[in-house]
């Protein structure tokens, strides 16, 4: 890559959740974020037309990989043709970074501590009380991530009624890991999210909606819950905590 191709690499990344360049040099670019713990280089392609980007294996390929199928060259390799393409799998990339276990614990315990701090001395209710509210803001963000910014279900991207849903319940949970693990839970519409957090809906092992029997027809009809809904994808890491959600919570 010459100056100007790296520059637009670079400016790429800076606009789409990767502000630091740990390396630019004619063979690659190297990015990285003070926001998340991703890495991603880039590579011109073999054909001298766009780009390849690598990313470490792991979870966050994976999911890449379910999000922008089309892109996918293997090994941790995506086809980026042009800059548009290679936009959309920084940024895509970015949100995943953020989102993905255990980000979000590492952020709750930042912004606890900083709010904990300027309150010190105010007792244990408030401590309790601060943790659970940074942890319940710090959830909903690490789900508008990893969810795109749209419902679940419906693929709505209307931020003001969308709710993040704990398929296992923040009191229930071992640990602050398992409260902000991004796969214990959903980013629902409102009604959705109160029918699931009352256990009047779950979900089977392929996201498909599953109905509380006493649930009544005009309430069904009434709510639209009878035109197949489904969540628009499952991760395995979903299956335990959705495991949990219909054996405690669900009132089949």
């Amino acid at each position: 890559m010459n100056v100007l191709e790296r520059a637009l690499v670079e400016k790429a990344g800076r606009e789409h959740g990767w502000e630091n360049v740990v390396e630019s040099i004619e063979s690659r670019v190297v990015l990285a974020s003070a926001r998340h713990r991703g890495r991603a280089t880039v590579t011109p392609a073999s054909d001298g037309t766009g780009w390849h980007v690598t990313f470490p294996e792991g979870r966050l390929v994976r999911e890449l990989a379910r999000s922008l199928p089309a892109l996918v060259k293997g090994g941790g390799c995506f086809d980026a043709p042009d800059i548009d393409a290679l936009a959309a799998l920084l940024r895509r990339a970015a949100e995943l970074s953020l989102a993905l276990p255990d980000q979000a614990a590492h952020r709750f315990r930042e912004r606890a501590a900083r709010e904990l701090a300027r309150l010190a001395g105010q007792g244990t209710e408030v401590e309790r009380l601060v943790r659970q509210r940074v942890g319940q803001d710090v959830f909903r963000d690490a789900l508008l991530d990893y969810w795109g910014g749209a419902c679940a279900v419906t693929g709505l991207t209307l931020p003001e009624v969308l709710r993040a849903s704990h398929a296992k319940p923040w009191a229930d949970c071992a640990s602050d890991e398992e409260r902000l693990d991004v796969f214990n839970g959903f980013l629902l519409v409102a009604q959705l999210d109160a029918l699931f957090d009352r256990g009047l809906i779950t979900f089977d092992a392929g996201g498909g909606v599953v109905i509380a029997p006493h649930l009544a027809a005009d309430h069904r009809a009434l709510l639209r819950l009878d035109e197949g809904l489904r969540l628009r994808w499952v991760a395995p890491e979903h299956l335990p905590f959705l495991q949990w959600h219909r054996d405690h919570v669900f009132r089949g």
